[in-house]
């Protein structure tokens, strides 16, 4: 058995909709991966959680 780890997200990641510093990072259950500001991710949230098959938050950096 393995552990999956997810590199932390960096000021480079940015949001695929609006280009500002990405926070939260969605891996599809495609394969893909999207990335997201605060505000984008919450604003997608109900669709992201049905086609996610993981999602990494790092929005409490934001407080």
């Amino acid at each position: 058995m393995s552990a999956t780890v997810t590199e932390p997200l960096t000021a480079a990641d940015r949001c695929d909709r609006c280009g500002a510093q990405a926070y939260v990072r969605v891996t599809l259950t495609s394969g893909g991966e999207l990335l997201f500001c605060g505000h984008h991710s919450k604003a997608h949230s109900d669709k992201l959680n049905q086609v996610a098959l993981k999602i990494h938050d790092e929005t409490s950096k934001l407080s």
